[in-house]
C-alpha cells in the first residue's frame, strides 16, 4: 500500500472517531434530549451537522471500497447540505449572542470570532475541496481538514463535563476562561503531525496551508475583541433579523 492509499483507506476511521467524540460531547445536551430542546435553532443545526458527519463517513467508506460513482452522487448532495449548514450556524450564532447586542463585552466579541470565523474557515476549506474535486489526492486532504474548525464545540463540552480541572489553565477574557485554546492546540498538533508525514512521504503542502489558516482563526478568537472594526461588525450582524 503506497502512502496515498494509506490516507484514502484510513480516513473513514478518522471521521468515525470524530463523530464518536461529537456524540460524547453532545450526548447530554442534545442527542439524549431530542424532544427537550429550547429552540428549533438547536435542532436545525444539530440535524445538519449530524448529516455532515455521516456524509463524511459515507464518502470515505465509498472511496475505501472503490465505489466512486456513488461517491460522486453523494458528493453533489453536499452542494445543498453545506449552504444549509452554514445558514443554520449563522442563525444559531445570532440567536445565542443577540441578548448581549446592546453591550457587547469582550467575551461576547471573542465568542463571535470563535463561532463566525470557524464557520468561514469551514466554508473556505470545503470550497477548496470542491475546487480540487478532480484532483483526488488534494480533494481528499481538504475534505479531511474540514473537521479541524469544528473541534472546539466538541472539546469544550468534553472538558467541562469530564476534565474540568483543565479550565484553570486556560487564558481568560473578562475573567471567562477561553477553553477553546485546548481544542486549538489539539487541532494544531494533529495538523503538524500530518504536515510532517505528508511532506516526508508525498512532498505535499495541503496540511501546512490549513494549519496556517487555522492559526489566523485561533489568533482572531484571542485578539479580535480589541479591534474597533470587529465590534462594529458584531453589532451590525447581531442587529440583522436572522433569528
Amino acid at each position: 500500500m503506497n502512502q496515498h492509499q494509506f490516507l484514502y483507506r484510513n480516513t473513514v476511521f478518522y471521521f468515525i472517531l470524530f463523530f464518536g467524540f461529537a456524540l460524547w460531547a453532545f450526548w447530554g445536551s442534545y442527542y439524549s434530549r431530542l424532544t427537550d430542546q429550547p429552540t428549533f435553532h438547536n435542532h436545525t443545526h444539530g440535524i445538519l451537522m449530524t448529516l455532515w458527519c455521516w456524509m463524511l463517513i459515507a464518502q470515505a467508506w465509498l472511496i475505501r471500497n472503490n465505489k466512486r460513482k456513488w461517491h460522486r452522487i453523494i458528493g453533489k448532495a453536499s452542494y445543498m447540505l453545506v449552504p444549509l449548514l452554514i445558514i443554520s450556524t449563522l442563525r444559531l450564532i445570532h440567536f445565542r449572542l443577540s441578548p448581549a447586542k446592546t453591550f457587547l463585552p469582550d467575551i461576547v466579541l471573542s465568542n463571535f470570532a470563535l463561532m463566525l470565523n470557524a464557520t468561514i474557515i469551514f466554508a473556505l476549506i470545503y470550497g477548496l475541496a470542491i475546487y480540487y474535486r478532480k484532483d483526488a489526492l488534494t480533494h481528499a486532504r481538504f475534505m479531511l481538514c474540514t473537521i479541524f474548525p469544528l473541534f472546539t464545540p466538541i472539546t469544550d463540552r468534553i472538558i467541562f463535563g469530564n476534565f474540568r480541572w483543565l479550565v484553570q489553565y486556560a487564558p481568560t477574557i473578562d475573567r471567562y476562561p477561553i477553553v477553546p485554546v485546548f481544542g486549538f492546540a489539539l487541532a494544531n498538533v494533529i495538523l503538524i503531525a500530518l504536515s510532517i508525514w505528508d511532506w516526508r512521504k508525498n512532498k505535499r503542502l495541503i496540511f501546512p496551508l490549513v494549519l496556517g489558516i487555522l492559526l489566523i482563526y485561533h489568533i482572531s478568537v484571542l485578539s479580535f475583541h480589541n479591534l474597533i472594526f470587529w465590534k462594529a461588525l458584531a453589532k451590525w450582524f447581531l442587529h440583522l433579523p436572522l433569528s
